[in-house]
Formats: structure tokens, C-alpha cells, sequence
């Protein structure tokens, strides 16, 4: 096991831990959360070996192999499946072994070759082909130099090498950020499949309450260790909030806020799934709303001055790059969309299907190849894109940034917006170069919504936001009466923030029908007819046929084996179906009584926290439960997929 003792660590001046004390257990997979700056990162750096610890001890059994994804890359001209099978260092060690050493030994070949067959040598391709699928790569790109590729499809293979090492300990320090719900949701599956032990870093949420069985939480310099999901730490600590007198009010308050947000959209939605979702999301944050008090971030977005009812339209248009080396790039085609005030949409496809692209688009930052562009008078575009940061002056203040957009404005109220968004006293005069990846999202935000917009598009807002940030971002967004343009892979933020989705696929925009567990079922559906037209474009390939005879009877021995090799399976499907609706149902009824205020009185003392139990225990269980029934349906799928006789 992993043992702290005493733990003190220390960032210059600034105390990350002091006395730090907590046990992980082999095969534990513990999320770790903590605000930016807290010393989340510095931890690992510490299990690594790459720094000291300035007191204390961390004991790590010896011998054991540590995992981890390198954020620098080298050797980048090597093949991406090459690159990924590197990650496994004890088996290329063998292998160049193997290559110096002389046919005419044959002790030492005989020996490097039962250790070759020890460490998978002969596997080792198509396991690596495996992860890089599973993270969204194409078989055509699997021999591409590494170097060739975006910097955020590089950090997808260095995830894949991480996770082709052999490991007993896996640290993954936000996974997630460059991946696309798709990729999410297989790297979801191949966590809960490891057998070895995961410390995880990640700021959202829904990730970290699927993989989490337990949390490690950076509070004022100690780690508390909490038992459960994300979801069970956020209650246990909400909870523990909720005896100070102080917290109390403060959420009454938030509370009031947050009513009318989920009183407005009841109003106006048309989509019943849609609708429970978002409810439930709003009471959620209302139960949470000490948590909100206690991070000190309180984002206020700005009202628009004006609202037009339609912001902006695209008619027939064709979207792309025209300044592309062998003439323009089209990306979508056939745009015909619109805008109108107050819309909140979710817009959702894969990585690489074009969802930058339209955003960029309708932000101006892009012509449209053909086709046409209609904003209306009046329209204020809010816009932040991925590499938002990188408009940051390091050297500047985030007051003197301010200052240099709005040059006219009080001093005051600059600094009164700078402390919504987590800038208060000395860090809004101190410069902006050593702030995390988080403190310079939220600057750049502040510094978009400055403008009064009436229109944000976020392309990937919350990438560096740590939780805190997150869940303000959430509130902010849900009460801001302009319209809201999302591309995000945090559920979370989806789930509380858009009322509709649009789909971004084939070369094509469309409005979708439905929540984000349809999205996932329409990516599996998809996934599966993907494989089943490649199945027939195989056998349409096939030089020669058997007789038409022998072949109707092999194929109905076919379909007889593969019915018999489903049945037990789609029976078990249905148990975890029927239990999942009992879990659902029992949650639904749960959530109905801790989102009531009374909830929280003396009358409910005795009840209250065998109730709260009771429903992490059921959140824990209904995760597992999704957790079977994918691997359920992988296994019906993979029966499916066998080819038919020939």
C-alpha cells in the first residue's frame, strides 16, 4: 500500500501540506481533488520520485511500477503505434536485447525468448492498435509520425503509451482534457478493467464519479480522504458545511437564487428528458450550495444590453478553411441554422468532426466557404476559444489587463469583477506568468463577458477550471439571459447549462432529439454499424464463394450458434436493466427529498444521514451497474461481430 506519514510539502513560501496523513490501498482507483494551486500535481511529482518531500514520509512498496502521461514528448518522429508500444520500457529492453545478441547463443536467445513470451512481445502491436482506436485514431493514422499530429492528438498518445505500460500504479493528472465524450467513455471502461492502482486528477466531475471509489481532497493544507464517488464526497462534505450557522444562511440565499432558474426553465421546455435533467442538475447545486460559499468564486455574468430575438443566421452555408496549400478545406456543408435570444445549445461530436470549426464560424473568426452570414443589429459575440490563454500578457496584472480594454472605467469596479472571478486583493496587482492553467481561464473569461455580450460561444471553457470554478461557471451560466453556444466534454456543465443540442457529424449540423445518454447510445449504435458495413465491405472483397446451398446451411448454423452464445447473455442484460430502474427509482425519490429545504431542519437529524448513505451506496451501485451493462453489451456485440461463413 501507499502510506503517508506526517507529510509536509511546500511550493516556495506556500505550505501545500502540513502533517498530511492517508493510506491507498492496491487496486484502489481514489480520485484527488483540490482547488488549482492546492498541490494536486506536486503529489504526484512526489510519488514519481521527481521531488523530495519537505517532511514526512511516503511509502510506495518497492518494486512496484509506476505509470504516468508525459506532458513532454520526444522521439516524435516515430510512427504513432511504435511510440505507444515504447511506453512498455521492459519489453523493448528485451527486444534489443534480443537483437545484439548472436544466433549462435543459444542459452541466452532461449531465455530472452520466454521472457519476450512472458511480457506479450507477439500482442504488443495490436494491443497498442487497441488503445489508439479506443482514443479516436483511424487505422491510416496508426503509422503517422507523432510529430505530425495537433498538439491535443499527441496528448492522446501519450495517454495511450502510459496505458500500454505495464503498471501497478497509474497516475493520471486530468486525462480528459483533450479527449471527446466517445474517447471519455471507452477510457471510462478501460479504468474500470485495470487491475493495478489509479490516483486521478480531474476537474470533471461526471469522469471522476465513474472511475472514483474513494477521494483524497486538498482542505487547507491536510489531504481528507472520503469514502464513495465524487458525488458521495460532495454530500459527506456538504453535509459536515451545512452545521455552520454561516453556511446555512449562505445557502438559503443561494438557494432562493437558484429556484428561480429552475422555475424559469420548467416554463419554457419542451423536452421532457431534457427538462429532468436539468432540474435535477439546478437542485443539485442548490443542495451544494455551501460548497459554493465555502470556494469564494462567485461568478456574475453580465446582463446584455439588448437581446434580439434572432441573434444571427446561416443559410446554405459551406464551412472550412480557404487558405488551405491545395485550395479550400470544406469541413460542413449545407449549414442552415439560427440563433435566437436566449437560446442555450450543447453542440456535440467527435473530435475532428467540425465543431470548432462552426464555432469559430459563427464567431467571425472564420468566412463561410459559401452560403450566408446574418447577425443581427446589435449582436454582441462573447468568444472563448481553446487557445483563449494565449491572448494573455504574462507580464501584465489582471487589473492592468482590464485596464487596457476598458481604459474609461472605474478602478473599483474593475476590481469588483476581478474578484467574482477568484481575483481578489494582492492577485489582482500580481502578474499573470506563474498563475495555473485555471487562474488564466478565469481571467480570460472575465475579460470576454467584460463586454456585455448577448452571445457567448465556449469552445472548451472549463478545460483548465478546477471543480470550484467549474460548479460557479455552472451557476453563472444557468442564470445569464443571453444565449449560449457549448462545446464541452463536462457533462456536468452540459447537463445544468443547455437546453437543446445540436449534432456535428458527416459533414453536417442537425438538431438532436434527446439527452446526453442518448448521445452516448447514438455513438454505440453508430460504433456498431461502422463495424457491421466493414464486415460486408470484407466479404464483398472475398475472391471466391462456397456454394449457395452449403453456404445457406452454414449461415443458419451460424445464426443458431451465435443465438445460443446471446441468450444468456441478453438475459443478464435484462437483470441489470430491471435493477438499474429500481435504483433509478429509489434515487429519484431520494434526490426528491434532499432537495427540499426541510430536509436540513432537526426534524430530520436521526434520518438524515442514513438517508445520505443510503444514497451514495445506491449511486455507487447503479455506477457499477452501467458499468456491466456496458461490458454486457461489448460482450453481445463481439459474438455479432464474428464473420459469417464463407
Amino acid at each position: 500500500m501507499i502510506r503517508a506519514s506526517g507529510l509536509a510539502l511546500r511550493r516556495g513560501a506556500k505550505v501545500l501540506l502540513e502533517g498530511a496523513e492517508f493510506v491507498v490501498h492496491p487496486g484502489e482507483r481514489i480520485g484527488v481533488v483540490g482547488k488549482n494551486g492546492a498541490g494536486k500535481s506536486t503529489l504526484f511529482a512526489l510519488l514519481r520520485g521527481e521531488l523530495d518531500a519537505d517532511a514526512g514520509a511516503l511509502e510506495i512498496p518497492p518494486g512496484w511500477r509506476i505509470a504516468n502521461v508525459e506532458q513532454i514528448l520526444r522521439d516524435t518522429g516515430r510512427p504513432a503505434r511504435e511510440f505507444v508500444i515504447d511506453g512498455d520500457t521492459r519489453l523493448r529492453a528485451l527486444q534489443a536485447r534480443r537483437a545484439a545478441t548472436s544466433d549462435e547463443d543459444g542459452q541466452a536467445i532461449a531465455e530472452l525468448e520466454a521472457a519476450l513470451v512472458e511480457a506479450n512481445a507477439w500482442s504488443a502491436p495490436s494491443r497498442a492498435e487497441q488503445l489508439l482506436a479506443g482514443l479516436g485514431f483511424a487505422p491510416d493514422e496508426w503509422e503517422r509520425p507523432v510529430e505530425s499530429f495537433s498538439g491535443g492528438w499527441q496528448m492522446r498518445i501519450a495517454l495511450a503509451r502510459a496505458l500500454m505500460a505495464p503498471s501497478d500504479l497509474l497516475l493520471l493528472d486530468e486525462p480528459t482534457n483533450h479527449l471527446d465524450l466517445d474517447a471519455m467513455l471507452w477510457l471510462e471502461r478501460w479504468l474500470s478493467n485495470y487491475p493495478g492502482t489509479v490516483l486521478l486528477i480531474s476537474h470533471d466531475t461526471e469522469f471522476l464519479d465513474a472511475i472514483a471509489r474513494a477521494i483524497l481532497h486538498f482542505d487547507q493544507g491536510t489531504l481528507v480522504r472520503y469514502k464513495g464517488g465524487y458525488e458521495a464526497f460532495l454530500e459527506q462534505r456538504a453535509e459536515r458545511l451545512r452545521q455552520n450557522q454561516l453556511a446555512r444562511e449562505r445557502q438559503a440565499r443561494t438557494a432562493a437564487h437558484l429556484q428561480s432558474f429552475i422555475d424559469r426553465f420548467k416554463a419554457k421546455a419542451t423536452k421532457a428528458k431534457q427538462a429532468q435533467s436539468r432540474v435535477k442538475a439546478l437542485a443539485r447545486m442548490q443542495t451544494l450550495a455551501p460548497l459554493a460559499a465555502e470556494s469564494g468564486i462567485d461568478i456574475r455574468l453580465p446582463d446584455p444590453v439588448q437581446t434580439p430575438d434572432t441573434l444571427l443566421t446561416l443559410e446554405a452555408a459551406e464551412l472550412g478553411y480557404a487558405g488551405a496549400a491545395d485550395g479550400p478545406r470544406r469541413v460542413l456543408e449545407g449549414v442552415d441554422l439560427i440563433v435566437r435570444g436566449g437560446s442555450r445549445i450543447g453542440i456535440l461530436g467527435v473530435n475532428g468532426a467540425g465543431k470548432s470549426t462552426l464555432v469559430k464560424t459563427l464567431a467571425r473568426e472564420l468566412a463561410p466557404l459559401a452560403g450566408a452570414y446574418r447577425p443581427a443589429k446589435g449582436l454582441e459575440i462573447g468568444y472563448f476559444a481553446q487557445q483563449q490563454l494565449d491572448v494573455l500578457d504574462p507580464d501584465l496584472t489582471p487589473l492592468q489587463h482590464f485596464v487596457r480594454i476598458a481604459p474609461e472605467a472605474r478602478e473599483q469596479e474593475l476590481r469588483n469583477m476581478l474578484g467574482g472571478f477568484g481575483f481578489g486583493g494582492a492577485m489582482a496587482d500580481a502578474p499573470v506568468a506563474p498563475f495555473s492553467g485555471g487562474e488564466k481561464a478565469r481571467l480570460a473569461l472575465a475579460l470576454i463577458v467584460w463586454r456585455k455580450p448577448n452571445l457567448l460561444l465556449l469552445d472548451e471553457p472549463s478545460n483548465h477550471l478546477d471543480v470550484d470554478t467549474r460548479e460557479a461557471l455552472a451557476r453563472a451560466l444557468a442564470g445569464f439571459p443571453g444565449s449560449v453556444l457549448l462545446v464541452s466534454h463536462d457533462r456536468h456543465l452540459l447537463r445544468t447549462t443547455v437546453d437543446d443540442f445540436w449534432i456535428v457529424a458527416d459533414g453536417r449540423v442537425q438538431p438532436f432529439d434527446g439527452d446526453l445518454e442518448d448521445y452516448r447510445d447514438w455513438l454505440q449504435r453508430r460504433g456498431t454499424a461502422a463495424r457491421a458495413q466493414a464486415r460486408e465491405d470484407a466479404r464483398a472483397d472475398t475472391p471466391a464463394e462456397p456454394g449457395r446451398k452449403t453456404q445457406r446451411r452454414l449461415q443458419a448454423e451460424a445464426r443458431q450458434r451465435l443465438a445460443a452464445q446471446r441468450k444468456p447473455l441478453e438475459e443478464r442484460l435484462r437483470r441489470i436493466e430491471a435493477d438499474m430502474a429500481r435504483a433509478e427509482a429509489r434515487l429519484k425519490d431520494i434526490d426528491a427529498q434532499i432537495a427540499d429545504p426541510d430536509f436540513y431542519t432537526d426534524a430530520h437529524k436521526e434520518t438524515r444521514p442514513a438517508l445520505l448513505a443510503e444514497h451514495g451506496e445506491l449511486s455507487k451501485a447503479h455506477q457499477a451497474l452501467e458499468d456491466d451493462w456496458l461490458q454486457v453489451q461489448e460482450a453481445i456485440e463481439a459474438i455479432e461481430r464474428e464473420p459469417d461463413p464463407a
